[in-house]
């Protein structure tokens, strides 16, 4: 597993987090919520691809 991606999805958590802070102070619980999920999806999709060449990786090693 490449260290870069602990980085990204480490930095995506702390965006995530501040801005969840900051909106819920304000009084904007509904875009607090949104931004967490936004940042949810975002975290997944870099998962998904990670995922998806590991198992092109599997496939490649054993000739599928």
């Amino acid at each position: 597993m490449d260290v870069d991606l602990i980085f990204k999805i480490a930095a995506v958590g702390i965006v995530v987090a501040v801005l969840n802070v900051l909106l819920t102070r304000s009084g904007r619980e509904e875009q607090a919520l949104m931004t967490t999920l936004a940042g949810l999806v975002v975290v997944l999709m870099l998962l998904v691809r990670e995922i998806s060449a590991l198992f092109s990786l599997i496939k490649q090693l054993f000739g599928f």
